[in-house]
């Protein structure tokens, strides 16, 4: 009896892309319902429309939003009233938070919050208020805080934007409720304070604290370098 190996051999390919496309199709099956789960988070807190949104993210029709939706409220990740994470689902989000005054937008700005958002799913920035900025940088920002908050929210790697607290920054903290809480690498707070203050609200949230890969691009530096003439930049 002849065995035909050929034959044989194309079969065994054919398995083989079928089961890397299933890969595939199952990758990107759990890319589109961790996208939905992160809108939604976002959505609870900035209060938009979560149907509107995820058509601005991922040009997905209304069917096809209903339908993933359907699977992750059987999945018991959301909540029936289709809009609100369950406890299950909020758990498998990992989010991210981290803050400053963003006064000028910098490279260093930009490397820092690229490797925040790679330690999770979700990124939320909070923006130094003003009397906050005022505080830490010792002279009024150029730009308001509200100004400020529409610079990072044009960012891509941020899902999500917030103006900070007046004195308690873990009022801010408490809403996010973020698994790891990203600091710079020439932020003044120490990794102490942020985890006692966390421990407070009954939080289990982690610290890291991010290396710049380009540390003399900074606020302080430009400052310096230009003086008052930034102000006419």
């Amino acid at each position: 009896m002849h065995y035909d190996w050929q034959k044989a051999l194309n079969q065994k390919c054919d398995i083989i892309n079928k089961l890397k496309k299933r890969s595939k199709d199952t990758k990107t099956l759990e890319l589109i319902e961790k996208t939905i789960l992160s809108t939604m988070y976002v959505c609870q807190i900035n209060e938009r429309n979560l149907t509107d949104r995820l058509k601005e993210k991922n040009m997905l029709s209304e069917d096809q939003i209903n339908e993933k939706i359907d699977d992750l409220i059987e999945k018991n990740l959301v909540n029936k009233d289709r809009i609100t994470l369950t406890e299950m689902g909020r758990d498998s989000l990992h989010v991210v938070l981290a803050g400053g005054v963003f006064d000028i937008i910098h490279p260093g700005h930009i490397s820092t919050l690229n490797a925040a958002k790679a330690l999770g799913d979700v990124l939320v920035v909070v923006v130094a208020t003003d009397n906050t900025a005022v505080k830490m940088k010792k002279r009024n920002p150029l730009h308001s805080q509200e100004q400020r908050q529409e610079l990072v929210k044009s960012l891509k790697v941020v899902d999500l934007c917030l103006i900070g607290q007046e004195n308690d920054i873990f009022k801010t903290v408490n809403l996010v409720k973020p698994q790891i809480i990203a600091l710079g690498y020439d932020q003044v707070h120490q990794e102490k304070f942020i985890t006692e203050g966390c421990k407070k609200i009954k939080l289990n949230a982690r610290v890291a604290r991010l290396q710049s890969p380009i540390p003399e691009s900074s606020s302080s530096k430009i400052e310096k370098e230009y003086g008052e003439s930034i102000h006419g930049i």
